[in-house]
């Protein structure tokens, strides 16, 4: 693996690049976990796996949910492996899941079978080749020439990178792996209005999506996945077709206007920098008072939820609200 020498840097964002893990696997049959999009928070908490089945890292994912994938790696290092189902890509792939489990949430294997996307088996000079991603760039690809002892020191050196970079964050597990001789377990089934609403997003039809899960708001209304789902579409709602750059000169220019620093938030939220969304509204309630504090704040638990209340950038950003208001 070939390492930049310059530190990760975040991409522009992409409205359509919002991290919901909970939809990458194919079938996972769970609703929208409290997950940042964008790396913006931790997935949702950790399921234990069933019948001893062991956790892992891994999970299948669609060509066109890469830009997600992407995003995530500001949160955690993750490896993109296009595979396909020939020896050496079956033994890569069985490598690669020992080595990321290994690291028990410190990075993420995403999967790719080629075999069902053609057009990537056309695109790459060969499958299966993986590329590492940390922080939004790609810092290294490797391909099946590479020996399991090598791969072992580059899973290592990915964990080391992001360290330094200050990605300390295990994210939870994201499947469970099926041990031989054992049936794989049965994956939940998702409530039907949360089925349609995750069939919604993978369509990109957000306000399909969010009448789903209003609907399901309205039928069960202590649901909260429903509202944490709901809290994610209108995030991807707002900032589709924003430009960071624009929205960041208009808040820059208007310090007083809270539609403009709320918007900024929201693309921050999306490309994975809550800590920065955070405090730019933390700092808007220091010094506003009235109906544009309480407008901050309410959206600012919003950002939380979306985040999830498990992550410490919430409980730090909690303390320092609580400062803002009292």
């Amino acid at each position: 693996m070939t390492e930049s020498a310059q530190e990760p840097q975040s991409r522009r964002v992409d409205a359509r690049g919002a991290v919901d893990l909970s939809g990458f696997a194919a079938g996972a049959g769970s609703a929208p976990a409290p997950s940042t999009p964008g790396g913006a928070a931790a997935p949702g908490p950790t399921t234990p796996a069933p019948s001893g089945a062991p956790n892992s890292w891994a999970v299948q994912v669609q060509p066109q949910q890469l830009q997600q994938v992407v995003e995530l790696s500001a949160q955690a290092p993750v490896i993109v492996l296009i595979h396909g189902t020939d020896p050496a890509s079956t033994t890569m792939k069985a490598t690669l899941e020992d080595l990321v489990d290994a690291q028990q949430g410190r990075l993420l294997l995403a999967e790719i079978d080629s075999s069902a996307h053609p057009e990537l088996a056309q695109s790459a000079d060969q499958v299966p080749v993986a590329t590492a991603f940390i922080g939004g760039r790609p810092v290294g690809e490797f391909d099946a020439s590479v020996p399991a002892e090598q791969l072992a020191q580059l899973v290592t050196q990915m964990v080391q990178m992001a360290t330094q970079n200050g990605m300390t964050q295990k994210l939870p597990a994201q499947s469970t792996r099926v041990v031989e001789g054992q049936e794989p377990p049965a994956e939940p089934e998702l409530p039907p209005l949360h089925q349609e609403a995750l069939q919604a997003l993978e369509n990109s039809d957000y306000a399909a999506a969010a009448k789903a899960y209003e609907q399901a708001i309205k039928e069960k209304p202590d649901d909260e996945d429903a509202k944490i789902g709901l809290a994610q579409v209108k995030l991807l709602q707002r900032t589709t077709g924003a430009d960071l750059a624009q929205a960041r000169e208009a808040a820059a220019g208007n310090p007083d206007d809270v539609d403009a620093q709320i918007a900024v938030a929201d693309l921050d939220v999306l490309g994975g920098h809550v800590e920065d969304a955070f405090s730019r509204l933390v700092r808007f309630i220091q010094t506003h008072f009235g109906e544009d504090r309480e407008t901050a704040r309410a959206h600012l638990v919003e950002l939380y939820s979306i985040t999830g209340d498990s992550d410490p950038r919430v409980s730090a950003s909690r303390r320092q609200l609580a400062r803002a208001l009292f």
